[in-house]
């Protein structure tokens, strides 16, 4: 039975502003926009001594040298991770291709193993904890993911199943059937969601004090969001279902989920304590 309502998808060009070979794609802004909002939440955190007690961090200007840091974690790590969990023969056939991220193409699992990589260059350079700088990252990359699906809802990419719900979208490059929009749904998850818990465990529980914590519940939170959000969106078309249920983002959360709960239970099971700066 066809849905009573279906929105129209919104005529939003993916091009902001173009002047000549140069474009700015909203793509590119919920990045940019993402990481500048990141980094100043997490200099507000540093700069907030009620949640830490004895609990070294690093301070506001170690934060600003680590942007570019986290950054190139991010855009290398999200371009490599996209390459050889989601297209590789393709990538294997056009190998000149691999490092064009004009032209889209970005895993989540990617960044975030990049982002990890940058961390622990970065904390071993500096002499900080890198459980507390991983812990500040949880904490802040939802503001990043919020921005990146509203990206993703733009572009009209990596759209959902399709649905009969009263608020299906017909996607323009979709086809006429109405379709969840996913992309929204990963950014209540992902981003509202998943923020609003991590800065309840942060300010209301204090966590910050036990480092690895909110790093763990990051990680946990993230794959079970990413994995609810899957069950609505619809798989690469060159992969598709694995097992006949499975997709590969699934997969790929199933591991920061163990890996999470893991990193919980044992940081919730240490004594507070002062840690490296």
């Amino acid at each position: 039975m066809p849905p009573l309502l279906v929105l129209p998808f919104p005529a939003i060009d993916p091009v902001i502003i173009e002047f000549g070979p140069f474009a700015l794609r909203w793509y590119a802004l919920a990045y940019i926009v993402g990481i500048l909002l990141a980094w100043r939440y997490m200099r507000a955190l540093v700069l907030d001594h009620r949640l830490w007690g004895s609990v070294g961090r690093p301070s506001p200007a170690e934060l600003d040298d680590f942007v570019l840091w986290g950054t190139l974690g991010i855009i290398i790590g999200g371009r490599l991770g996209y390459v050889l969990f989601y297209n590789p023969a393709y990538y294997l056939a056009n190998p000149g291709e691999a490092l064009a991220i004009w032209t889209g193409g970005m895993s989540f699992h990617g960044g975030f193993a990049g982002t990890v990589i940058a961390m622990g260059l970065f904390a071993w350079r500096r002499g900080l904890s890198l459980w507390t700088l991983f812990d500040l990252a949880g904490c802040a990359a939802p503001i990043g993911l919020f921005f990146g699906r509203i990206a993703n809802f733009i572009n009209s990419e990596l759209w959902g199943r399709p649905s009969d719900v009263a608020w299906a979208v017909v996607f323009p490059n979709g086809g006429p059937e109405p379709r969840h929009p996913s992309q929204l749904y990963e950014a209540a998850l992902e981003g509202i969601v998943l923020f609003l818990v991590l800065r309840l465990l942060s300010h209301r529980f204090r966590l910050l004090k036990k480092p690895g914590f909110l790093a763990g519940a990051f990680a946990a939170g993230y794959g079970i969001a990413r994995s609810i959000s899957e069950l609505f969106r619809v798989p690469d078309a060159h992969i598709g279902y694995l097992g006949g249920f499975f997709t590969m983002g699934m997969l790929l959360s199933l591991p920061m989920i163990l890996a999470g709960l893991a990193v919980m239970v044992w940081a919730g099971s240490r004594k507070p304590a002062a840690t490296a700066r």
